[in-house]
């Protein structure tokens, strides 16, 4: 429990952990006062505490209402460092670099889906290969890693999988500047060579979607969403490529930390300062791991087309299949935000949270500029799963930033031990969803009872106005791994 850290009332969905010792700033934590009771029970706000004793960061160490405990940072994390003087932190990222969630509309409604449903997900799953150490079809070269790491999705695209127009649908057209081969590790690139295209274990998932309420008719409509509408929602990242390149640089980290005599309350949080060596190697690795995750994404949205297509008979304009929108919640990203009343370029790191820009700002793709950058919160894989959009109030109070998802409440083994003698793709099937998955253990870990009611976390990001609800989706089919 977290009895001793003392949280001060901001408004109904809002806390503050008051400076003391060595935090150097503030912390700030989205929940309501019954959230507060779960998020108390493991040590996510201690993080928060630990986050805020980081060299060079700025205003406050924020926790978004999915907050629950992880390596260094709490998941649902946010915090911004100056870039002359902090530090950039592997355990503020994650391990899975680039984790994140792409959205894909069709033309197609459930009822012309639902008798097929069973075909389709099998389909996917076939096509997309899903678990812990699955590899796809695509093995890569050398020279293939080498321009798949400087150009992203759009490397993706130039070798078939996907359209042009897909980059203009995805964070930074979904290619991140920076990259360099040197400064990654040979185990690195091996575990990466035949993952491109694979989902992963855990709480990556392919799910099939409808479109079940919408909440802002305009905004869904610039979105190209409308109800009963059927979607592809895809969670995946960097799988062992970023997994490698956040282990070797927290290494490389411990010893820059203990050189330089930075002393922080928990060494999960192994940093350097983004203008050394070792900050700047990591961000050049880091850039790598980016990279290869938007083209993983984009990939396997490709497979989920051709599923399309062959259970159900038709071509791409039949299909739709447009990307709506790639954004990532596992990030480092170097932006301009106001600090003290004054424009500041800061290093905003996002562990398990994403961005939630407002109509008009530079960073939303032109496409969406005039309505503002979309939001994506998965819930879990028998409930439901929102679409937002971002808002200026993200942009004043948490630099932009809203929570990525539902936010465990139970450990994995925990929900194993709950959930032994359930029989879950039944349950599943019953509710008109239809699950495949590798093994039964990872269904048990991620069963809907692990998860915070989304619903719930969706509002106190609405009615704290850090983005403002689009739509409601539930799932029908979903991929395991």
């Amino acid at each position: 429990m977290n009895e001793s850290i003392n949280l001060v009332k901001i408004h109904d969905y809002l806390w503050e952990i008051p400076k003391k010792g060595g935090m150097r700033v503030p912390g700030r934590v989205y929940a309501t006062e019954s959230m507060l009771k779960d998020i108390q029970k493991d040590k996510a706000l201690e993080q928060v505490v630990n986050v805020a004793h980081l060299p060079g960061i700025q205003k406050y160490s924020i926790a978004m209402p999915d907050i629950h405990w992880g390596y260094g940072f709490p998941i649902g994390g946010v915090a911004a460092m100056d870039v002359e003087e902090g530090v950039i932190s592997p355990g503020g990222v994650g391990y899975d670099i680039n984790c994140g969630v792409r959205l894909m509309s069709t033309n197609l409604i459930e009822e012309e889906v639902r008798p097929k449903l069973r075909e389709l997900v099998s389909e996917l799953f076939y096509r997309v290969p899903s678990g812990v150490g699955s590899s796809g079809k695509i093995k890569l070269s050398k020279n293939d890693y080498k321009d798949l790491i400087k150009k992203g999705a759009k490397w993706a695209v130039e070798q078939g999988w996907g359209e042009a127009q897909d980059l203009e649908r995805i964070e930074d057209y979904g290619t991140f500047p920076g990259a360099n081969y040197d400064t990654i590790s040979q185990k690195a690139f091996e575990r990466g060579s035949d993952e491109l295209g694979t989902l992963g274990s855990g709480n990556h998932f392919l799910e099939v979607d409808i479109v079940d309420e919408i909440k802002d008719l305009q905004v869904a409509d610039d979105f190209g969403l409308f109800k009963d509408q059927v979607c592809v929602m895809i969670h995946c990242g960097s799988r062992g490529f970023g997994h490698q390149i956040c282990t070797d640089y927290i290494d490389r980290m411990l010893s820059y930390m203990r050189r330089e005599e930075i002393n922080l309350p928990d060494k999960q949080l192994a940093c350097a300062h983004i203008k050394s060596k070792e900050g700047r190697d990591y961000l050049s690795a880091f850039a790598a791991a980016v990279n290869y995750a938007w083209a993983n994404r984009q990939i396997i949205m490709s497979f989920a087309r051709e599923s399309f297509y062959r259970i159900f008979k038709i071509g791409p304009r039949d299909l739709g299949g447009h990307l709506v929108y790639d954004i990532s919640h596992n990030i480092a990203k170097f932006e301009e935000h106001k600090v003290n009343g004054e424009m500041k370029k800061v290093c905003v790191h996002r562990k398990g949270a994403t961005r939630a820009f407002p109509k008009g700002h530079p960073l939303v793709p032109e496409i969406y500029r005039n309505v503002g950058q979309p939001v994506f919160i998965p819930g879990d894989m028998g409930r439901a799963s929102f679409v937002l959009v971002g808002t200026e109030a993200a942009l004043d109070e948490t630099f932009g930033t809203s929570c990525h998802g539902a936010g465990r409440m139970l450990s994995r083994n925990e929900a194993v031990r709950r959930g032994k003698n359930r029989d879950l793709f039944s349950e599943l099937e019953r509710r008109g969803i239809i699950l495949i998955a590798r093994g039964k253990r990872t269904v048990l870990e991620e069963m809907p009872e692990a998860y915070k009611y989304v619903e719930d976390v969706c509002d106190v990001v609405h009615n704290a106005q850090i983005a403002k609800k689009v739509a409601r989706l539930r799932p029908i089919g979903v991929v395991k791994g």
